[in-house]
């Protein structure tokens, strides 16, 4: 598989008629992953989400000393798309790494941001230290997120 890329800021940019596999997304996730900022946990997280026009955009995990103000790897990239103008509906796939003995799947919060703006049939992938790879629907993740404020 060819694939063009454009390196800007935080982002990757693929052709359009380019299919960007698993494998490729998942190795943006660990390269994002050396440049988390994780002091405290010592827990590193890397994030590569895919948009629908082959733009990829990577996230870290950033650990502040008041651990409510840390941001997930997930969040990370999702919010930066979101602030570059892509909107509900606009994502593909997200693939999640760090340094696990089993897959590591994406904390609660970061399920229902994905929620919020991604189809359920999204795929999300998950890796654990010996580089395999599992694919999961984000429904399969979130099978009773909140998903209006009809509650």
């Amino acid at each position: 598989m060819t694939t063009k890329e454009k390196k800007t800021d935080n982002t990757q940019e693929y052709s359009l008629n380019v299919n960007v596999s698993p494998e490729i997304l998942m190795q943006k996730a660990r390269e994002a992953k050396a440049r988390a900022y994780a002091p405290y946990s010592h827990f590193p997280v890397g994030a590569a989400l895919l948009m629908k026009d082959g733009k990829i955009y990577s996230g870290v995990n950033i650990e502040n000393a008041s651990f409510g103000a840390t941001n997930c790897a997930e969040r990370s990239a999702m919010f930066t798309a979101i602030s570059d103008g892509y909107q509900k509906g606009d994502f593909k796939a997200i693939a999640i790494a760090g340094d696990t003995d089993s897959f590591l799947p994406p904390c609660n919060i970061c399920r229902q941001v994905l929620v919020e703006f991604c189809s359920p049939k999204m795929p999300v992938y998950l890796t654990k230290e010996d580089e395999s790879i599992k694919k999961l629907l984000l429904e399969d993740l979130s099978p009773y997120a909140f998903v209006t404020l009809d509650m």
